[in-house]
């Protein structure tokens, strides 16, 4: 009998829920950068264990929301989060550690308080999660099963798991468990499709991956990328146009770098990532463009599958 549901990975920013959901996928479905926060929307990865089919809906970080996309963010993952079959909440065990230590940095703080943040949450809703411990490469496991048990007797988790989203370590289990979660019923997506995410949204976040690759420590949170354009030509190849949109006059110029290589560099870097998923030619032109309101418009919002009246 096959299975298929919905399975919500919910966590603190940069906890590590993209690389997990592309792990247990097996191929890239959400952007993994240096920057916290690069998930603005559910992402529905689909993954498959035996008979069943699991939509993994890798949510935006839950933080302390401070401008109207950080508030639309956080009710986008806690919706998806109220919808799913199951829910894993995925913690870093090293920021936990070094705060637990003393020793933790501004953004390790942070992020040990969204995790309360997070089981205030889970409690108020009277929902059971998952709990997975994620980044125990070389945790000594005394010290992870002291955090696990402090985790767990909040009353919020019915199971612990210990993982690294990045060498794979522990991912089968949960894996396995998550498939058992889902109800009985036919898939809902062909077996070959990876994600549930439209090609133009698709093309925007990767080249939103390589614009923070190489500017992430000049550049906050103050970008977008929007497709303008996407184009299925006769020959087989598609033509992209995509806009950069930046808050200030300063940052276009950090985008476009010095003779224009920076914006070259994200450009072909971007195209060679789409070639391959799109599995044909790509013909890729960007443009930057300064407007300081961009996070504040309604169409924004509705083209990412956000909630703009938040």
């Amino acid at each position: 009998m096959t299975r298929a549901g919905f399975v919500a990975i919910i966590g603190a920013p940069n906890a590590g829920k993209s690389t997990l959901t592309n792990r247990l996928v097996g191929a890239k479905v959400s952007i993994v950068t240096q920057k916290v926060q690069t998930t603005r929307f559910p992402v529905r990865g689909v993954a498959i264990e035996g008979e069943s089919q699991i939509v993994l809906v890798d949510t935006p970080g839950i933080f302390a929301p401070r401008r109207r996309l950080d508030r639309a963010m956080v009710r986008s993952a806690w919706g998806g989060a109220e919808e799913a079959d199951g829910v894993v909440h995925l913690i870093d065990v090293q920021a936990e550690l070094a705060v637990g230590e003393a020793a933790g940095s501004p953004a390790d703080k942070r992020a040990v308080i969204d995790v309360q943040t997070i089981i205030e949450g889970l409690k108020a809703s009277g929902r059971q999660a998952i709990l997975a411990l994620n980044k125990i490469d070389g945790v000594k496991r005394e010290r992870m099963l002291a955090l696990a048990q402090r985790l767990f007797d909040t009353g919020v988790y019915s199971e612990v798991f210990m993982i690294s989203a990045a060498d794979g370590s522990g991912v089968d289990d949960l894996k396995r468990r998550m498939a058992e979660l889902v109800p009985e019923g036919p898939w809902l997506y062909p077996a070959e499709q990876t994600a549930d995410l439209p090609a133009r949204l698709l093309a925007a976040e990767i080249t939103r991956e390589k614009l923070y690759l190489r500017v992430h420590e000049e550049l906050p949170y103050a970008a977008a990328v929007d497709t303008t354009a996407f184009e299925e030509r006769r020959d087989g190849s598609v033509r992209i146009e995509q806009t950069i949109y930046v808050q200030r006059d300063s940052q276009r110029p950090i985008i476009l770098g010095k003779n224009g290589q920076t914006l070259k560099w994200i450009g072909q870097k971007s195209r060679e990532e789409l070639t391959e998923l799109f599995d044909r030619q790509v013909h890729l032109f960007l443009h930057v463009k300064v407007d300081e309101t961009w996070a504040d418009k309604r169409e924004f919002y509705g083209d990412v599958g956000l909630d703009f009246d938040v």
